[in-house]
C-alpha cells in the first residue's frame, strides 16, 4: 500500500501567520468580556430584554472565542505515537460547539421574547441606544480582525459568525431602542429579539451542519467519487478502482484511499509510476492533498465504488 502527501506544503498558502490568529481571538476575547459586562449592567437598569439578549449573546461570544482560541492553539500540537494525526480535528471540534451554542442561544432568546409579548414593560430607551453603540463599534472591530481568516478556517468562521451576528444585533437594539425613545414602541424590543434569534438559527445550523459532515467522515460537498473514479481509470494501465473512501481531516487536508487494480502484475517502480500521476490530478482537478492507494492485479475481491467495511 502506497500512501503520499501531495502538495502538502501548498496547504499553507493564503492561510494568516498562525500566532496572529491566536492574537486576534484575544483581542477580541477582550473586546467581548467588556461589552458582555456593560450590556448586562445597562440591560437590568434599563429593563431592556434585547439588551439582555445581546449581552447573553456576547457571553456565548467569549465562551465561543474562548474555545477557538483553545483549538487553535492545540490545532499546531505536533502528531506523537499516541496522536498520529495530532490536533487537527481540533478547529472542527469548536466549530461544532460553537454552532450549537449559537443554536441554544436562539431557542432560549425566542422563549424570553414570548414572554415579554404577553407582558411587556417599559424600557429606558436612551440607556439601550448608547449601549448599542458601543456594541456595534467593539463587535464590528472584532469582525474585521478576523474576516480574512474566516474565509478559509471553520474554526474562525464560527468565531466570526458570533461576532458578526452579535454586531447585528447591537444595530436591531440601537433601531428598536430609537423607536422606543421617539414613538414608545415597546413591543420592538421583543419583536427584535425574535428576529435576532431566527438569524442565529439559521447561521447556526449551517456551520452545524458543515462541521458535522467533517466529523463524521462524509464526503466533501464538492466531490463527486464517481466523476473522479472516471478521471482514474482514464489512466493507462488502470482496470478498475474501488473501495474508495474520501474524508476531510480539516480545511486544509482531503484524504482518499482506495483499491486500483491493474491489468498487468506491474512492478513496484511501474507503480510508483502511476500513483504519482493518480496524485496529480487529484491535487491538480479535485484539490485532493492526501493519497492511499493499494495495488492490485487479479484480487479476488469486491469491485464496487463503495464497499462496506
Amino acid at each position: 500500500m502506497a500512501h503520499n502527501h501531495a502538495h502538502a506544503s501548498n496547504d499553507a498558502h493564503g492561510h494568516s501567520h498562525p500566532d496572529l490568529k491566536g492574537k486576534k481571538l484575544l483581542i477580541s476575547i477582550f473586546l467581548n468580556v467588556g461589552i458582555t459586562v456593560a450590556q448586562i449592567i445597562g440591560g437590568i437598569i434599563s429593563g431592556s430584554l434585547s439588551l439582555l439578549s445581546d449581552a447573553l449573546h456576547n457571553f456565548s461570544d467569549v465562551l465561543s472565542l474562548v474555545v477557538s482560541y483553545i483549538a487553535d492553539k492545540f490545532s499546531k500540537k505536533d502528531a506523537s505515537i499516541e496522536r498520529t494525526f495530532g490536533y487537527k480535528r481540533a478547529e472542527i471540534i469548536a466549530a461544532f460547539v460553537n454552532s450549537a451554542t449559537l443554536i441554544v442561544v436562539a431557542v432560549y432568546l425566542i422563549y424570553e421574547a414570548i414572554l415579554r409579548f404577553m407582558n411587556p414593560q417599559s424600557i429606558e430607551s436612551g440607556l439601550v441606544i448608547w449601549l448599542a453603540v458601543l456594541g456595534i463599534f467593539f463587535n464590528g472591530f472584532s469582525v474585521l480582525l478576523l474576516f480574512k481568516d474566516s474565509k478559509s478556517n471553520m474554526n474562525m468562521r464560527s468565531a466570526y459568525l458570533h461576532l458578526f451576528t452579535d454586531m447585528a444585533a447591537s444595530v436591531a437594539v440601537l433601531i428598536g431602542g430609537l423607536l422606543m425613545k421617539y414613538f414608545q414602541w415597546f413591543w420592538v424590543d421583543s419583536l427584535l429579539t425574535i428576529l435576532i434569534a431566527i438569524y442565529l438559527l439559521i447561521m447556526g445550523y449551517n456551520l452545524l451542519k458543515s462541521s458535522f459532515k467533517v466529523l463524521m467522515l462524509f464526503t466533501p460537498d464538492d466531490l463527486n467519487l464517481e466523476v473522479i473514479s472516471e478521471a482514474i481509470n482514464k489512466i493507462q494501465g488502470v482496470k478498475n478502482v474501488h473501495h474508495m473512501h474520501i474524508w476531510q481531516l480539516n480545511e486544509q487536508e482531503t484524504h482518499l484511499e482506495a483499491h486500483i487494480d491493474f491489468y498487468d502484475d506491474i512492478t513496484l517502480s511501474q507503480f510508483d509510476a502511476v500513483l504519482t500521476q493518480v496524485e496529480e490530478l487529484l491535487y491538480h482537478d479535485f484539490g485532493i492533498n492526501h493519497v492511499t492507494i493499494q495495488p492490485e492485479h487479479q484480487k479476488d475481491d469486491p469491485k464496487d465504488m463503495i464497499v462496506q467495511d
